[in-house]
């Protein structure tokens, strides 16, 4: 399949910014029907003066079930089909490890994992028929995983596990869906500069642009490669240092931890009180 080439009709969900936005520009052929989902139905409208191929906004909260399989109902009696669907829309809230904060966790699970799976499940029987109207045709599904699931990283337990959790999900459905003839694939970036990122305040090493991110997307895309990651200089350092000794890669990687050590030295058994009193400057 080429994404560049054939008229298609077109998914994309989490399409309103960053990558989302990038990809729809990359796509944005003359003769694709294009469907863009996000909460922001204003910056959608917005992006879709611009268009080139047909485009249809449909406003969504992915983590809203029955919101998602309405939308999924829009495009079948539009078009009756798709051909490829790209489940971008995700969040991230980093942890601090003196307190697990439940709220912050749910709310990236209830995203990452809970909100892609709505929007999997709701796509599965239009990629079954647009294979069933034509069986050279190998529908694809695009999931948005991050290069984080090669490596734990310090602060990342909630983002990192949401999206592990996705990798094996979309890992296991590939061995049943390959006999359909479904073309799925995982995206595993490292650092992409976008309004979420935007909102780090730590070093990014290696971070590119969203546009440069959807260019090597779509080309992975376009390829054999199941698993479509860069840039490959964060990617092959993460895989590397997971191939490490576990006493090894933990004392490395722990290094880049923020919690504070006289916290476990001095208090073994603080409350979360004592933790406040100790962070005061």
């Amino acid at each position: 399949m080429n994404t560049k080439d054939k008229k298609r009709a077109i998914w994309i969900v989490g399409a309103s910014t960053g990558i989302g936005e990038a990809l729809f520009r990359e796509l944005n052929n003359v003769g694709n029907t294009i469907f863009i989902s996000a909460r922001n139905k204003a910056q959608l409208e917005s992006i879709a003066l611009t268009a080139n191929a047909t485009v249809e906004v449909l406003e969504l909260d992915i983590t809203d079930e029955f919101a998602v399989s309405a939308a999924a109902e829009n495009i079948r009696q539009s078009v009756g089909r798709l051909d490829q669907v790209i489940v971008n829309a995700g969040t991230c809230e980093y942890i601090d490890s003196d307190e697990i904060d439940m709220a912050a966790v749910r709310r990236v699970m209830d995203t990452n994992f809970w909100g892609a799976l709505n929007v999997i499940n709701a796509a599965l029987p239009l990629l079954r028929s647009a294979r069933a109207m034509d069986p050279n045709n190998a529908p694809q599904l695009a999931i948005m995983s991050s290069s984080v699931t090669y490596q734990a990283l310090p602060r990342a337990g909630a983002y990192g596990a949401s999206k592990a959790a996705l990798r094996y999900f979309v890992e296991s459905l590939k061995l049943d869906l390959q006999h359909e003839g479904i073309d799925i694939r995982v995206i595993s970036p490292g650092f992409v500069k976008t309004p979420l990122t935007d909102k780090n305040d730590f070093d990014m090493p290696f971070i590119i642009d969203s546009e440069v991110a959807a260019g090597r997307i779509v080309d992975g895309l376009n390829s054999n490669r199941f698993d479509i990651h860069f840039p490959s200089r964060f990617t092959r350092i993460l895989k590397g240092i997971s191939l490490l000794p576990d006493s090894l890669r933990f004392k490395l990687v722990g290094k880049a931890s923020r919690h504070p050590e006289t916290l476990s030295k001095e208090h073994p058994k603080s409350t979360n009180d004592h933790y406040t009193e100790l962070r005061k400057p």
